[in-house]
């Protein structure tokens, strides 16, 4: 994790025995290059930096210091991504979108893209299976912390939640990506924009993101299971169960990884990479719409902490975006 302390962000590590400050550490970025360089897992290389003083983690989340568990100082260099259709049951709001541009009688692109994944995105343990969709996010720039404000762009026509895991991934200086671990997350699109038609997908996923204050770091686990919920006014006006972990899905998380590692351009060292892998639970397929003001929140076990943001809008619209000939 990592929080805001009185001498500026501090990064906290948590096991059986409590929370405590990681001596030395600037960032949790930093404490992963350690690691990789020293050839330790992260576990190693927090013994390694030292246990400072013990963190009240729920205080800390009242008092509003948590942090977006991972950055970058150049926020070009931290990659924002993402997988869908990966869920078992998730093609079932994505067909509901554009079933009424298809033939009843056809089966939709996104219905097939899911069978696929169901037949091969399992593959044996080093071989590739079949590729998933894949988005683009933006950088750096689109990710915000816990509590912070889920921003939709003036000209959006929705903001909703998408409530999921991510992978959190730095590039080694040979080229190798290093799982530091995954993290609870809103991927949160614009899906009136995707449902207008599934080419404007790319549109309806250059927003931004949240994630929760928590890495959690080794083996992660294979089903989670979580609630995602929306608040309005201090009431919940919608809530739903979620599940994730490759025991819910139809890829497992290394043919993710394999499908967006293997482009050279993912591979740059020092580079962070949030992936996000999917979901099947969205309030928009059950016809909720939100509004400004509304608060997401997400939570699942093993994660001690939920994630909550508030939905905003950017001012402006659909205006021109001032480019000048030169």
């Amino acid at each position: 994790m990592q929080i805001r302390g009185d001498q500026g962000r501090q990064v906290v590590a948590a096991d059986e025995g409590g929370a405590f400050v990681v001596t030395g550490v600037a960032s949790v970025r930093v404490l992963a290059g350690r690691a990789i360089a020293a050839g330790q897992s992260l576990a190693a290389a927090v013994e390694a930096a030292g246990r400072g003083a013990a963190v009240d983690l729920a205080a800390a989340a009242s008092e509003g210091r948590l942090l977006a568990p991972i950055d970058h100082d150049d926020p070009a260099h931290l990659i924002l991504s993402g997988t869908g259709l990966t869920h078992l049951g998730s093609a079932e709001g994505r067909d509901k979108m554009h079933r009424a541009a298809a033939e009843a009688a056809h089966q939709t692109d996104s219905m097939r893209m899911f069978l696929e994944g169901v037949e091969g995105g399992k593959p044996a343990a080093g071989t590739a299976g079949q590729q998933p969709e894949w988005f683009y996010k933006g950088d750096g720039s689109q990710l915000v912390g816990p509590g912070e404000a889920l921003s939709m762009p003036g000209f959006a026509k929705d903001g909703g939640e998408e409530p999921e895991l991510a992978g959190i991934y730095l590039i080694g200086p040979d080229g190798t990506p290093h799982r530091i671990g995954i993290a609870l997350a809103n991927e949160f699109s614009d899906h009136v924009t995707e449902r207008h038609n599934y080419l404007w997908l790319a549109h309806s996923k250059l927003r931004q993101a949240a994630l929760g204050p928590e890495i959690l770091t080794g083996t992660p686990p294979a089903d989670v299971r979580g609630t995602s919920r929306i608040r309005r006014d201090g009431e919940t006006v919608w809530e739903k169960p979620f599940l994730s972990g490759e025991a819910n899905m139809s890829h497992t998380l290394a043919n993710l990884e394999h499908h967006h590692f293997k482009y050279d351009l993912f591979r740059r060292p020092g580079d962070i990479h949030v992936h996000f892998f999917g979901t099947a639970t969205l309030s928009f397929s059950d016809g909720f719409t939100t509004q400004e003001g509304d608060v997401f929140e997400i939570e699942a076990a093993p994660f001690a902490l939920p994630l909550a943001n508030p939905l905003a809008r950017a001012a402006g619209g659909e205006g021109g975006t001032g480019v000048k000939v030169l």
